[in-house]
């Protein structure tokens, strides 16, 4: 069976429902009286539902990281930088790249060409 949905506990969520539909194309599903804003993955992946954290919850724990696969790595990167988004240095690993960056509530993200390795 496949994973349908993750759940980010956010501080600000307008911030990061628009940081996701900007950068990776996520679209919001918003329902009247519901506080969690559902993120629909542009290519039938795993959908994000953005949800407001309590005010114990720590932001940016390094517990998860969102992995997109992005066959070109380096474009992406550029583009994204021309959009104000800055990722980390460009990685090289066992035949891919990947590069690193947060989302405004601290959520660690990479871009990787993993999935695309011969």
């Amino acid at each position: 069976m496949p994973l349908g949905r993750l759940v980010l506990y956010v501080r600000d969520v307008e911030a990061t429902v628009s940081f996701y539909e900007k950068h990776f194309g996520f679209k919001p599903h918003r329902e009247d009286g519901d506080r969690i804003i559902e993120l629909q993955a542009p290519d039938g992946g795993a959908n994000l539902m953005i949800h407001p954290a309590g005010k114990a919850q720590k932001m940016g724990q390094v517990l998860v990281k969102l992995v997109f696969d992005v066959e070109h790595v380096e474009a992406f990167r550029a583009k994204c930088a021309e959009q104000g988004l800055e990722f980390g240095p460009l990685r090289q690993a066992d035949g891919y790249l990947y590069a690193n960056v947060k989302d405004p509530s601290g959520n660690s993200i990479s871009i990787s060409s993993r999935a695309f390795r011969r």
